[in-house]
Formats: structure tokens, C-alpha cells, sequence
């Protein structure tokens, strides 16, 4: 493919992604080229115009694109929230849907003084980044057991307030037992007979970062709870992102572990994908076991 100009290369590639069956072929396409001449996507489409020559490389990247290579993989970054996070193989690349679970985070965290936030299972560093950055005075802590993954989010951390530890989120912090304000937690979850359809993200997500255990997928989730509940000061918030199908079975989990004001949240394509709930004190716990025995 020897295109003479940009506008005619991008034009050829988004037709090959598009064969290739690759989802969003256009901007793909011109995300590469943005990538290799350090533009803006705005800035690359006036160059286009421009009639600017096909970026050395171009080519190269858009094959192994269509070899379903994951777009973050190609150009060693993803986007989360207003942050560029570096990202590659043996880390799972941060998805649109987990934006809003920081949102609610965040929320809730902005309207404390000097809050103690905690990321189970940070993965990449995404929302644990964006606490950091987004929560004013925010101490925040973060955890993440695979060594590859926990390497990224040492990148990615390094220029936030964050301790980032590696290590089990089951047995996390205990030195912060009853003293979190906001917890948050993208676990694991994906139940171990569903693989995903997508390559990118059947060959390329580590394992490790997508089944949570068990046929159900809620092992992980139900492990990420129960730390919640013991990190947690009463009151404090805990927010976590799930699978749509699992949406019934996590609200069940986070009231028998002790949550009220137990709610669902659901994402940009209208899917239940996270669940939410504040800590009861010990009172209230009784005083529900009192009204359950009446």
C-alpha cells in the first residue's frame, strides 16, 4: 500500500481494519497516524487537508491492527478520564465503562476532608490515578497482585500522591482497618466459562486481570467486598464495577456484607455495570437483625 497522501493512506486503511472486522475502523486508522506524527486527532485531520506525506511505520502498525493487536498495545497509551496512561502486554487496557466508577468515586471522596481512599486491584493505575488527581488533600492507596501489571501502575503512579503495594486484595492495608473513607475496585469478574468475544480482549487482556473465579466470575468481587467492609471506617463508601448479568447477585452480596443504601449504576450504553453502597455501623446492623426476627 503506497498511498502518495495521508487522506488517501487513512482512507485505505480504515477499509482494511474494516475487513478485518476491527470496530471503530476509521479512528483506528487515524489514531495510528496521530500516534506516529505526534498530532492531535484535530491537528492530524487538518494535515490530512494538507496533503502531508504517510508517516514512516504507518503501514506496519496498520497490520498488526488488523491482526487485532489492541489499538493501546500499538501506541503504548489509553486515555482515562483526562489522563494518558501507559499501557502494554501483561496489563489490562482501562475501558470507557470505569470512568463513570471513578465519577462516583470521586463524588463522593470531593465533598470529605483529607480522605483516605483505597484502589483494590489497581491494574494499569487508572482509578487510582484519577482519585489521586481529581480529590483534593485525597491520601490514596492502591494494590495490585500480578507483578507485570503492578510494574504499569508504578508508571503510572509515579507522578500522583499514590503508595501503591503489590500484593493479595484479600489481605490488603490491614494497618488501615476502619479508617478508609471511599474504596473502589474493578476486580475481576468475568465468569470462567464466558470468554470474550472480542480478541483483543480474549488474547491479549492477562487472565488474571479478567476472571474473577469460580463459574459465576463473583469470587474476586465477593473477596473485594468483604476487605471493603473491613477497611472501612462506618459510613464510608465502597463502588464497584461488575459484569451486567452479575448486577442482582453483587447487590445481594454487598447488603449481606454489611452495606445499606445498596444501588446500581449503570453506564454510557444504558448496563448495569457497577454497584455502590455505604458501610452500616454496627447499630444498624442490629437493629435490622431486630426488625428481621420480629
Amino acid at each position: 500500500m503506497d498511498e502518495l497522501d495521508l487522506a488517501g493512506a487513512l482512507r485505505s486503511a480504515a477499509a482494511h481494519l474494516a475487513e478485518a472486522g476491527v470496530p471503530s475502523p476509521r479512528v483506528d486508522a487515524e489514531l495510528l497516524a496521530a500516534h506516529l506524527l505526534r498530532l492531535s486527532p484535530g491537528e492530524l485531520r487538518a494535515a490530512a487537508l494538507r496533503g502531508v506525506e504517510v508517516p514512516e511505520g504507518f503501514w506496519e502498525l496498520v497490520t498488526e491492527r488488523a491482526r487485532r493487536i489492541p489499538l493501546q498495545h500499538l501506541t503504548g497509551k489509553a486515555s482515562f478520564r483526562h489522563l494518558e496512561l501507559a499501557v502494554g502486554p501483561g496489563v489490562f487496557v482501562p475501558r470507557p465503562e470505569t470512568e463513570g466508577v471513578a465519577q462516583l468515586a470521586i463524588d463522593v471522596a470531593a465533598r470529605l476532608t483529607h480522605p483516605i481512599i483505597v484502589d483494590l486491584g489497581t491494574g494499569s493505575g487508572a482509578l487510582a490515578a484519577a482519585l489521586a488527581s481529581e480529590v483534593r488533600d485525597a491520601k490514596v492507596y492502591a494494590v495490585e497482585l500480578s507483578e507485570l501489571a503492578h510494574a504499569w501502575a508504578a508508571r503510572n503512579l509515579a507522578e500522583h500522591s499514590v503508595e501503591l503495594r503489590l500484593g493479595d486484595l484479600r489481605t490488603a492495608f490491614p494497618e488501615l482497618n476502619g479508617r478508609v473513607d471511599v474504596v473502589v475496585s474493578n476486580p475481576p469478574y468475568i465468569p470462567a466459562e464466558a470468554v470474550p468475544h472480542e480478541p483483543e480482549v480474549a488474547e491479549h487482556d492477562p487472565e488474571i486481570a479478567l476472571y474473577g473465579g469460580g463459574a459465576d466470575g463473583l469470587e474476586l468481587p465477593a473477596a473485594a467486598l468483604a476487605t471493603a467492609a473491613r477497611l472501612l471506617k462506618p459510613g464510608g463508601y465502597f463502588v464497584m464495577e461488575h459484569a451486567e448479568v452479575q448486577a442482582a447477585s453483587i447487590e445481594r452480596l454487598f447488603q449481606e456484607a454489611g452495606f445499606r443504601s445498596v444501588r446500581g449504576h449503570r453506564d454510557l450504553a444504558d448496563k448495569d455495570r457497577a454497584t455502590s453502597g455505604i458501610l452500616a455501623a454496627e447499630s444498624e446492623l442490629e437493629a435490622q437483625d431486630e426488625r428481621m426476627a420480629q
